[in-house]
């Protein structure tokens, strides 16, 4: 009978620290780039770009994607499905302030419904170089917020690698 307690309390453990964890997120991470801001912001606000930086996007050379609208407006959607890492959802562009900010509303499926919001700033620091700000929040209810937390470092990992592939391609 202990046995079974012990187990059902370890097995709680987790649905009650979620309890306790905030649903709101945020994860923001920056890169310096060494070219002029306008550079910079043309190529981030082409979502089709992030083929070659997204760690995200490049986990899976086999997904399918599917494109509607002109890229690098508002309204345009980067949908995609993976079998494998990737999932399956959508990015859609929901603002451009030109050479400063572009906006997205990321809709996930799978591996499980939720939304997020994603933006990417870009600030001149002298004419040939740029402060690129790559950031990303959203909700997630109890009990998905124990995993969002858990997988807050990875995820800071995973923009740490693209802000550092993109500016690999804008400078060379």
């Amino acid at each position: 009978m202990n046995i079974v307690i012990i187990i059902v309390a370890l097995l709680a453990i987790p649905f009650v620290i979620a309890l306790f964890l905030p649903k709101n997120y945020g994860i923001e991470r920056s890169i310096v780039v060494d070219r002029p801001v306008a550079e910079v912001f043309e190529y981030i606000k082409h979502i089709k770009n992030q083929d070659y930086y997204s760690k995200w996007v490049m986990a899976d050379p086999q997904m399918q994607k599917v494109f509607t609208g002109t890229d690098g407006t508002i309204g345009f959607i980067y949908a995609w499905n993976s079998e494998a890492k990737g999932g399956e959802g959508e990015q859609e562009i929901t603002g451009i302030a030109e050479n400063e900010r572009i906006t997205t509303e990321i809709r996930f499926v799978r591996p499980f419904k939720t939304v997020s919001h994603t933006y990417q700033t870009t600030q001149p620091l002298t004419e040939h170089s740029t402060k690129l700000v790559w950031g990303m929040t959203g909700t997630s209810p109890y009990p998905l917020n124990l995993v969002t937390a858990l997988l807050k470092g990875g995820l800071g990992k995973d923009l740490d690698f693209s802000l550092n592939a993109l500016k690999q391609n804008l400078e060379h």
